[in-house]
């Protein structure tokens, strides 16, 4: 008897590493071809890329709307397989660093280097999501959980004591999230902006717009004399920061 529960353990054991493999491997092909070809390339190419039927892919991974979705997570986490966002390396750098300023540098240069790839995924499931239910859920399900995402960030930066006093933390979430979609980046960047502009750009614009000036802006003697009669320095500062 007990040979015999080994034997299925065994067994159970193989196909389980089997099933694994297969499912590595289409996503694999998922990723190299929906970020070569875009959101269009049929499933059958990426069976064929993966040395399996289109039945396995369906089996092992999903219709084509988790495929995108497992692929956007895959380019996130610069890995082989979809990664939750608190094991993503640039999210662990932004909670490493002490101070906000840093931890916005950190975001923002690595969405410089992400959107370019998983933002034309994300418009083509938005715009597939007229058609197609299931594209609209996971759209639904990957906004929703961006602004989850954007709230913790929120709430790294407000744990710095940096953030200003007259911003909650929904509130930062908010502008981060709709600064850092799909749909900004292509408005960017069909007016000419570079992917490292845009980098730059938002962090720029994060940094004026939520930190409290205190921190960010230049000692009052390396700044041009304000006219005598024009507005005080708290007034400046709260214009600055609202910008």
């Amino acid at each position: 008897m007990t040979s015999t529960v080994k034997r299925r353990s065994y067994r159970s054991e193989v196909r389980a590493a089997q099933a694994a493999a297969t499912r590595a491997a289409v996503l694999i092909a998922a990723r190299e071809l929906f970020t070569a070809e875009g959101y269009g390339c049929p499933i059958a190419r990426i069976a064929e890329r993966a040395g399996v039927a289109v039945d396995t892919v369906y089996t092992s991974v999903g219709r084509k709307p988790a495929l995108v979705l497992a692929v956007i997570d895959m380019v996130l986490g610069d890995a082989d397989r979809p990664l939750p966002a608190e094991q993503r390396g640039y999210v662990q750098r932004i909670r490493a660093a002490a101070g906000a300023r840093e931890k916005i540098a950190i975001y923002s240069g690595a969405l410089a280097h992400l959107l370019p790839v998983v933002a034309p995924l994300q418009e083509a499931l938005r715009d597939a999501g007229r058609k197609d239910p299931d594209c609209a859920d996971t759209w639904v399900r990957l906004e929703e959980r961006r602004a989850g995402n954007m709230l913790l960030f929120a709430q790294d930066l407000r744990a710095t004591g940096e953030l200003r006093d007259d911003l909650d933390d929904q509130q930062v979430a908010d502008i981060v999230w709709s600064t850092n979609s799909a749909e900004y980046y292509s408005l960017m960047s069909r007016r000419g902006w570079s992917p490292h502009r845009i980098g730059d750009h938002l962090a720029d614009v994060w940094t004026r717009t939520l930190i409290d000036p205190a921190v960010w802006v230049s000692d009052a003697t390396t700044r041009p004399a304000r006219d005598p009669g024009g507005p005080s320095a708290g007034h400046d500062a709260h214009v600055i920061g609202s910008l």
